[in-house]
């Protein structure tokens, strides 16, 4: 698999730091791996090919590991949210210009952005939002791309099935679009348009405003 271009520093051996490491080594991504803990970096050391112990709430540990030729980290340190503060401002101040940083409260997300995090993310609480839709829904996977608007995906209602989208005037009534479906038994997810026509049995994704979705999605 072709590498990216650009490498990314992780910066905490978590099971979420582990999981973003580990995924973006597959995804073809140079990783640089970085955690205090030797016992996770030995657990690592054979699974991605630069892993290193290093405290990173150290600036002098920090530029000579050379983060501050990275155009990307991700502050992926959970316990206690003074490491990961720390580790987010040296890596402000060394210039790092796309900084994710794991947060475990709104105040420690908010302390985050002020000492320079430019995404903050909620693992945690992005699971569990997207596993209580799918456990009280219909849905079949649920999906938040920015703040108030999700991608889910589910079966088509009967009052869809059979007539061509151009014609059901959905974006109107119920203000969600159909972008995508997977007919029944096939492998892949093709482009919805005017023309398409759903069956019973097919997989769609909808794009909308959260309530619109789920006020959609109650009619399956």
């Amino acid at each position: 698999m072709a590498r990216n271009t650009e490498p990314v520093a992780v910066i905490g051996l978590g099971r979420f730091g582990r999981a973003l490491a580990e995924e973006l080594t597959h995804l073809g991504t140079e990783v640089l791996a970085i955690d205090p803990n030797p016992v996770l970096v030995q657990q690592m050391a054979g699974r991605l090919e630069r892993v290193v112990t290093a405290d990173p709430t150290d600036p002098e540990a920090l530029e000579e590991l050379g983060l501050d030729e990275f155009h990307n980290a991700v502050v992926a340190i959970g316990g206690e949210q003074t490491p990961s503060i720390l580790a987010t401002s040296l890596l402000a101040d060394l210039g790092v210009p796309n900084i994710w940083a794991k947060a475990m409260s709104k105040l420690h997300a908010r302390i985050l952005a002020r000492v320079g995090a430019h995404h903050v993310i909620f693992p945690e609480a992005e699971m569990g939002v997207r596993v209580a839709h799918l456990i009280s829904g219909r849905m079949l996977d649920y999906v938040e791309i920015d703040s108030g608007w999700v991608l889910a995906k589910a079966h088509p209602p009967q009052y869809l099935v059979g007539t061509p989208l151009g014609e059901t005037g959905l974006r109107a009534s119920q203000h969600v679009t159909i972008v995508s479906v997977r007919k029944e038994g096939a492998d892949e997810f093709t482009h919805a348009d005017a023309d398409t026509v759903l069956s019973y049995g097919d997989d769609i994704l909808i794009v909308g405003r959260p309530r619109d979705v789920e006020a959609f999605v109650s009619t399956v």
